[in-house]
C-alpha cells in the first residue's frame, strides 16, 4: 500500500490530499490541467517538500513531518519518468542504461537484459540520444528508471510530448511492464485512453484535492469522472474473458456478465482477460429481444437507475449480471419505453463501437 497525506501551499494553489493506493498495480492520477497531479508526484518523489505530510510505501516511511523524517530523493528508491526523457546527450543508449544500473541502491530485481527485452531497446543500444525518435527516447527513459531498481515508479505524463503515432508506439511497452513486473506505478495523464489501457486504480483530482478513487470499473460510472472526460467519453468499463474467435466474422467473443460481446481485437487466446469500454452514446436500449438487426451485440440486463443528463437526455444504468453499463437515450425514449428501475431490458451495441484491451490483474 502507498499511503500519502500531504499539504502544500504554492501561491494561490493549495494541495491537500490523503489517500491510500493498492500495490502493485498502476494508479492513474487523472484530472484537468492545473489540478495538482504533477505537484503531488513531486511530493511523493521528494523533489518538493510539503508543508506537512506523511508518505509510506509498503510500511517503509519516506516522509513524516511530525516525526521530522524526510528521506532524500536519491534514497527513496523511487523512479521518475518525466514528460521529456532527460537522457544524457553525450552517452549512447547503452551507457545511459548502465549508468542507472551502477547507481542503483538496494536489491537488484531487474537486470539490463530483461529491461532491454521488455522495452525492445536492443536495436537502439549503440545510438546517440539525438538519433532517437521521441517514442524511442521515452522507452530509454523508462528503462533507465527501472534499472535504478525502484520500489515505486512515477510517470508524469510521459507521453504528453508525443504525437498520436508515437504514443501508440510506447503504450504497448507500458502495458508489458504492468503485466510482467510487480513494481507499483503512479501514472499521471490527461488522456483517458491511457487510463483505459494502463490503469488498475483511478484517482480523480480537482483543485488540489482527491475527489474520488477506486477500481476502474466502478470509477467509470462515477459522476465526477463524467464531468472531466466530457459527454462523448462517458461510458462503462467492464472486464470480460475471451471465449474464442467467431470464424464467420473474425470478431473475438468475450464473456461479460451474463452475456457475450463480439469485439474487434485479434490474436487473443481463450481465457485472456479483456477490458472493454462501452460508451453511453453507442448503446441502444430495447424492452424486448432484438431480431433481424445488423447489431452484433445484445446484452440482457435490468435497469437499476435513471438520471437526467445534459440536454434532453437520460443516463440509464443497466446491470448485465455482475457488471453495470450506461446508456444515453432521449427523455422521450425513456417515456415511450416506460423505463423504470427493475425493468428487464436489452442493451444493443455495434462491434465497431467497442474498444478492448488485454490486461493482467495485479497480484
Amino acid at each position: 500500500m502507498l499511503a500519502v497525506t500531504a499539504a502544500k501551499q504554492r501561491g494561490s494553489f493549495a494541495l491537500n490530499v490523503a489517500f491510500e493506493l493498492p500495490t502493485p498495480g498502476v494508479a492513474a492520477l487523472f484530472g484537468r490541467s492545473g489540478c495538482g497531479k504533477s505537484t503531488l508526484v513531486n511530493v511523493i518523489a521528494g523533489l518538493l517538500e510539503p508543508d506537512s505530510g506523511r508518505i509510506a510505501l509498503d510500511g517503509a516511511v519516506l516522509l513524516d513531518s511530525a516525526r521530522r523524517i524526510d528521506v532524500p530523493p536519491e534514497r527513496r528508491r523511487v523512479g521518475y519518468v518525466f514528460q521529456d526523457a532527460r537522457l544524457f546527450p553525450h552517452m549512447r543508449v547503452a551507457a545511459n542504461l548502465r549508468y542507472a544500473l551502477k547507481r542503483a541502491a538496494g536489491a537488484r530485481y531487474v537486470g539490463l537484459d530483461a529491461v532491454v527485452g521488455l522495452l525492445g531497446l536492443s536495436p537502439l543500444m549503440d545510438r546517440r540520444t539525438h538519433q532517437l525518435s521521441g517514442g524511442e527516447r521515452q522507452r530509454v527513459a523508462i528503462g533507465r528508471a527501472l534499472l535504478s531498481q525502484p520500489r515505486l515508479l512515477l510517470l508524469d505524463e510521459p507521453l504528453a510530448a508525443l504525437d498520436s503515432a508515437r504514443r501508440d508506439e510506447v503504450l504497448p511497452y507500458l502495458e508489458t511492464l504492468r503485466d510482467e513486473l510487480a513494481i507499483p506505478m503512479v501514472y499521471v495523464t490527461h488522456h483517458f485512453d491511457e487510463v483505459l489501457r494502463l490503469a488498475t486504480h483511478l484517482v480523480l483530482m480537482e483543485a488540489g484535492k482527491i475527489i474520488a478513487q477506486g477500481g476502474l470499473g466502478d470509477m467509470s460510472l462515477d459522476p465526477h469522472l463524467r464531468s472531466i472526460v466530457g459527454r462523448d467519453e462517458v461510458g462503462a468499463i467492464i472486464e470480460g474473458v475471451v471465449l474464442g474467435s467467431d470464424p464467420a466474422t473474425a470478431l473475438t467473443r468475450v464473456r461479460v456478465g451474463r452475456g457475450e460481446l463480439h469485439v474487434q481485437t485479434a490474436g487473443l487466446p481463450p481465457g485472456t482477460a479483456l477490458r472493454v469500454q462501452l460508451l453511453a452514446r453507442d448503446i441502444i436500449v430495447s424492452t424486448q429481444p432484438a431480431q433481424h438487426l445488423s447489431v452484433r451485440n445484445s446484452l440482457m440486463g435490468v435497469v437499476t437507475a435513471i438520471e437526467g443528463d445534459e440536454g434532453d437526455a437520460d443516463l440509464v444504468t443497466i446491470d448485465i449480471g455482475g457488471a453495470k453499463i450506461l446508456a444515453r437515450i432521449t427523455r422521450a425514449a425513456t417515456r415511450d419505453l416506460a423505463l423504470t428501475p427493475g425493468m428487464p431490458t436489452w442493451a444493443l451495441v455495434k462491434s465497431v463501437s467497442l474498444r478492448g484491451h488485454a490486461f493482467h490483474a495485479p497480484t
